[in-house]
């Protein structure tokens, strides 16, 4: 299936979303109205707005009568944007492998124009090799590893992630990693080499930066550990940051939130080295492996 203009259903949902709290915070509306003119409930739409949820065509053509819209053209857009939004991205095949949590993450990513993530641990997901892949997500499953099947299942779906920087109009990826990402043999030396060869093929594509904050650097900000900033060309969707953790993952797009991440990823991005050191930093890690 052909994926729509703006990366999938999730992103759709929260750009039509913000569309409808507009329309209703312009007609004076409150959201208890709002939800019983849907036969529904102010936390109702309060989801929908938020994109949390799936859009019912009826409800949202019974939410544009309620709010007056009268321009049919935008009526019709809004409406195909409800229609799109019910359709299955790709990833949403994984859903029987993958947490709650993390599906959303995935449309968005599909969706964001610009992602920027820090990581101390591992090789982030989008540069990682199958092999490297599959070392990581035996890691997850310690106590009980998943049958082969499954973990063929979950390589792929880190694969076909990755196709976000090849697609026709690529994502910018922008990565800093700690220099420890590059000595860690996650899967054992020859995954590791094979890994940071990988890395310096795709630092060279023009969509992709990668800086490593080397040993010598000593302490840094971020002390909370790995996230990611994402950023989508339409206006409707805010920026995002998304926090991972063992059992659940946490969404920030409040302005407060968002600029003291940024801050703090600008400031990685001046204690690691220079982009154009990013070779040289991996081959000489690949020279003591």
């Amino acid at each position: 299936m052909t994926e729509p203009a703006y990366g999938g259903p999730t992103a759709l949902r929260i750009m039509l979303g913000t569309h409808l709290r507009r329309l209703r915070e312009e007609a004076g509306i409150s959201r208890t109205d709002a939800g019983w003119a849907i036969r529904g409930s102010e936390s109702k739409i309060s989801r929908l707005e938020l994109g949390r949820v799936g859009f019912k065509v009826r409800d949202v053509q019974d939410l544009l009568t309620l709010y007056k819209l009268e321009d049919e053209v935008e009526r019709d857009r809004l409406l195909s944007l409800a229609k799109q939004a019910n359709d299955p991205g790709w990833w949403q095949r994984y859903d029987d492998l993958t947490p709650n949590w993390f599906h959303s993450y995935l449309g968005l990513e599909m969706a964001a124009d610009l992602i920027r993530t820090f990581e101390l641990q591992f090789v982030p997901g989008l540069l990682q090799t199958p092999e490297y892949a599959r070392a990581v997500i035996a890691l997850g499953r310690l106590d009980e590893p998943l049958p082969r099947a499954e973990q063929d299942r979950l390589v792929t779906l880190r694969m076909r992630r990755q196709e976000v920087l090849t697609r026709q109009r690529p994502a910018r990826l922008w990565v800093i990693i700690d220099e420890a990402v590059l000595r860690r043999p996650i899967g054992g030396k020859t995954i590791l080499r094979n890994q940071l060869e990988f890395l310096i093929e795709q630092s060279r594509r023009h969509n992709v930066t990668l800086q490593i904050i080397p040993f010598g650097k000593g302490g840094y900000t971020a002390t909370g550990g790995a996230f990611t900033l994402l950023r989508f060309n339409e206006a409707e969707l805010n920026d995002i940051v998304y926090i991972e953790h063992l059992t659940s993952a946490v969404y920030l797009d409040k302005r407060e939130d968002l600029d003291a991440y940024i801050v703090t990823m600008d400031a990685l991005s001046i204690a690691a080295a220079q982009p154009r050191d990013t070779e040289r930093l991996i081959r000489a890690a690949l020279d003591e492996i």
